[in-house]
This record gives C-alpha cells, structure tokens and sequence, in this order.
C-alpha cells in the first residue's frame, strides 16, 4: 500500500479460507486448533457429551456455569493447553440480530491472541438453530479477522487467521451467501475507512477500473466535461468548489453470462437490471455553510453509501447472481472556495427539474438527484440507493436502524422483514405527496431542502424522488446505521458497512415483488 496515493483492492484479503471438514472430532484433532468454538445445547444428553472431546471435563463446568441461552466458558484442552476452546449455549430461538450480536462477542474472544487456525462446531442442536448460528459465527469471525490499510510506519507485526474449519456432516446452507456478504461488507468497510487524501476522486476511480478489470465488469466514467454536456448541474454544482477537476460518476455493469476471472461462465439471463446508487461524497466541508471541526472531522467516510453499492455489486457478483446489477456512484468532494455553489444558487438537474439551493451541506440529496436521473435513464427494473444522507435520521432511529423511504408503499412489510432477516435493521418512513409543500419554490421547481431541519430524512426522500421516474420500482436507504460507536451486530468497527446483508436479502426475497404479491413475499424464510 502507498501513502498519499491508491492502495491496491485487497480482493484476496477479504476472506478468512473456509472448508468444511468431518463430523468426528478426536482430541488429537481439536489439538491442531489453536482456537475451538463449540455449540450445545441448554441441555445436552449423554450421548452429546460423549462425543465430545475432553467431555467429562466439559459437563461438570457447563452444569456450574450455563444457565441460560447465551452463557458460555473458556478453558484450555490438550496436553499442553494449546487450544482455546470456548463453549456456548445455543439460543434456539433468537432473531439474526441477536444472533450476529452474540456472535460478534464470541468471535472476539476466540481471535483474542490472533489463532492462525479455528474450530466451528455444533453437538445436539436442531439443524434450523444451528446453522443459523454457525453462519452468523463464520459472518462475526470474518469482520474480526479483516484489518482495515495500515499507515504506520512501523506496523506491529501480526500472524492472521489463516484458515476457519467447520465440523460438520452435511454442508452448510448458506455458508457461499454468508461468505459472500461478508466479503462485500469488508470491502465497503475498507473504502469507507481510507483517509480522504488517498480516497479523493481520482483514487476512487484508479480503485474502482481496478476492480472492474478484475472482475471483468463494466466500467463508464462520466467526467465533469461530459456531466457538463449532459446537464447534470445539481452534481456540477457540489463538484465545482474542488480545487480539481477529477469529479464524475462512475458506472459498472454486471451482467449474467459475462466469464468471471476463474474463466467460469455465469447463468441465468440478465433480464433489465437492478441499479444500486451510492453517494461518494469523498470528504465533506460543509461547503459554503461550513462545518464545524467536530462535526466534519470523519467526513472522509460521506462516502459510505457508494461503499455499500460497490460491496453489494462484489458479493452478487461471488454469488454469480442470474441478476444483471448497474452501480453509479457519484463521485466528488463537497469543497468551500471562489467557485462553490452558494445558497439561493438556482441550478438545472439533467431531467430538467430547477433547484433552488438553500444550504450547501444539502450536497448529498443534489449529487443523488442527478445520478438516480442517470440510472433511471437506463430503464432498470428498480434502483436502491444508499447515502449517509441527513442527522435527522439518527437522531429518529439513533444507530441501531437505517431509514427507508420508497415509491411502492405495499412492499413495506417486505423492505422491513428483509431487515429483520438480514440483521441490518430498516424502518419505513412515510412519503406523503402533502411533504412536498415544505419544498415549494417561489423561483424554481422545488427548493433543495427547508429552511428548518424538523422531518429533513423524509423532505430529502421527496427531493429524490423526483428524479426516479413513477415506473420504477425505487428504494432509498438514509444509512443511519453506517457509523455507530462499538460497532453493530457482529461488526465491531466504528464503520459498520451497514446495507450489504440487506441488500442481498432483499433482493433474494424478490424485490421488486409484483404489487400484488409484495405482502406474500413478506413473509420471513424459514
């Protein structure tokens, strides 16, 4: 990696190895670990106990120190006492939430001391509570494992997890889509944590026709010369305060069928495509209305959204989705200068719509509105965006939750239940047509934000949503959740790369659903 300039995409980084090995455990072999993580039940039988390694010694400490689902012990087994091994007891009956979030702490305390190799294993539970647990395990021990680009000088050295084995018979369901998830968010971590003088627009983009040449996406970069020519002003507006001229947005397509890097064809027929949108804001002053020290010191991480689009893209793309997939990414610094746009600025969007600006902190939903104008273009099948948008979100849900706003109001049950299933939790606000009189122009076609900042996630919603023509099928995710101090669920960083789970669970339920059939689909998987 390179200070004051691209880092290298650790696509070969963001994973742990996985494997599944034999169901029959020796103590010879739990002796090869340097780390075991074992699941039983409340009550385990005799039978259960026998088959575990070292399991006269397990039963006596589980009767003195479990009590309840979720209780768990450390102890040290093997001749030299070279295996950490930690016993837990499964919750049969816990959302993914609960699940990710105990499995996050347990993750910890088995990477405590940095194991090169580790031991997942479950004796006596039911296959359903089971394999949800040790997929949420595999999830929490690779957002441990991952590190974020290091600048230190003298990094302190350290061995990596270099291997995760899971003991069971029978494969595990879902193991590739946890996998995938998992690796997708750890790339939207990684973006979203490089500092902004690595991470400005022209490193984005060196970063992103990396990836796209290594995937073999895609890839389109709209210029400022070329947004000029096409009449985005609400992006050119934002872009115009940088002190370069490297601003743009960026396009990658997936497309079923395409050969991957492993010279493997995808399957499956591409059909009209799922458009994800992130906002890319690679730092942000605040603009004109500049912010204060205290609220622009992580502005390096407004980027977070297009982070999210990009991890999403990566992990269908590992699933080999039979689902064609475009990402745009609006790309730029929010800068203050001589040329920075002002408030009262009355500027053109490419669909044509004039917007009067009232503040130049409002970046986010002028950069979208020109950008979702691009997707929608494109005539997809739908189109999710994702945008660390407004504080008024979280200061409705606080960090736990992300706002979601959309155009099809009957798919609500379904937008909300993928967050339950997924673990990355959303609530849907409303999208009144009578919100639309707080945006009302005297000069132009819809004032960029109010003037007062009560209901400002729900006015943004409607600002956007202007630009995504009725036809298409429309979600907007305001990621409240993309930052929370102590991390959330079974990350434990600061930036939580909150989305990528959802999005995939989403789109598996089959968003968008026919409108008669959204409240159907609702229904949680078993």
């Amino acid at each position: 990696m390179r200070f004051h300039g691209t880092t290298r995409l650790p696509l070969d980084l963001l994973l742990v190895p996985v494997r599944q090995i034999g169901a029959r455990l020796t103590p010879s072999l739990l002796a090869r670990y340097a780390s075991a993580l074992v699941f039983l039940p409340l009550a385990p039988s005799a039978a259960d106990w026998q088959a575990l390694p070292h399991g006269a010694v397990l039963r006596g400490l589980y009767a003195r120190k479990v009590r309840k689902a979720g209780d768990c012990f450390h102890l040290r087994v093997g001749a030299q006492a070279q295996t950490l091994l930690i016993v837990a007891c499964l919750a049969e009956e816990a959302s993914t939430f609960e699940r990710l979030q105990a499995a996050g702490k347990l993750a910890r305390s088995a990477l405590d001391g940095d194991p090169q190799s580790l031991l997942l294993w479950q004796q006596g539970c039911s296959a359903s509570a089971a394999n949800a647990t040790l997929n949420a395990t595999v999830a929490a021990l690779e957002a441990a494992a991952f590190r974020f680009a290091s600048f230190k000088s003298k990094p302190k050295k350290r061995e990596p997890l270099a291997r995760i084995d899971i003991a069971a018979a029978k494969k595990l369901p879902d193991l590739d889509l946890t996998l995938a998830t998992a690796a997708g968010n750890n790339l939207a971590r990684w973006l979203t944590a490089l500092p902004p003088n690595t991470l400005d627009a022209r490193g984005y983009r060196r970063l992103l026709q990396e990836l796209a040449r290594r995937l073999k996406l895609g890839f389109k970069f709209y210029g400022e010369t070329e947004l000029k020519h096409l009449g985005a002003g609400a992006f050119l507006a934002v872009s115009q305060g940088n002190g370069t001229r490297d601003a743009g947005i960026a396009h990658l397509a997936y497309r079923p069928g395409v050969a991957t890097p492993g010279g493997a064809a995808s399957s499956g027929r591409a059909g009209a495509p799922i458009s994800l949108v992130g906002k890319g804001i690679c730092f942000d002053t605040g603009g004109t209305n500049l912010k204060p020290h205290k609220n622009m010191l992580d502005m390096h991480t407004d980027m977070e959204g297009s982070a999210v689009a990009v991890g999403s893209l990566y992990a269908l793309h590992a699933l080999r989705s039979p689902v064609a997939v475009d990402c745009w990414l609006a790309i730029t610094e929010n800068r203050i200068g001589p040329l920075a746009y002002k408030p009262q600025d009355v500027v053109r969007a490419y669909n044509g719509t004039t917007i009067q600006v009232i503040h130049t902190d409002a970046e986010g939903r002028m950069v979208l509105a020109d950008t979702l104008g691009l997707a929608a273009a494109r005539k997809p099948r739908a189109i999710i965006d994702y945008a660390t948008l407004t504080g008024a979100c979280v200061y409705a849900l606080t960090e736990r939750y992300s706002g979601a706003f959309t155009n099809r109001p009957e798919a609500r049950e379904l937008i909300e239940s993928a967050g339950h299933s997924s673990g990355e939790r959303v609530w849907c606000f409303p999208m009144d047509v009578d919100f639309d009189t707080d945006l009302e122009s005297a000069v132009a076609d819809v004032l960029q934000c109010a003037t007062e900042g009560k209901g400002d996630h729900i006015l943004a919603a409607r600002f956007l949503n202007r630009f995504v023509p009725k036809e298409i099928a429309w979600l907007h995710l305001d990621l409240a959740a993309g930052s929370r101090h102590g991390g959330l669920a079974h990350i434990a960083t600061e930036i939580t790369g909150f989305g990528v789970r959802y999005t995939l669970d989403l789109l598996r339920r089959g968003w968008p659903a026919p409108r008669a059939a959204a409240r159907a689909a609702a229904r949680p998987r078993q």
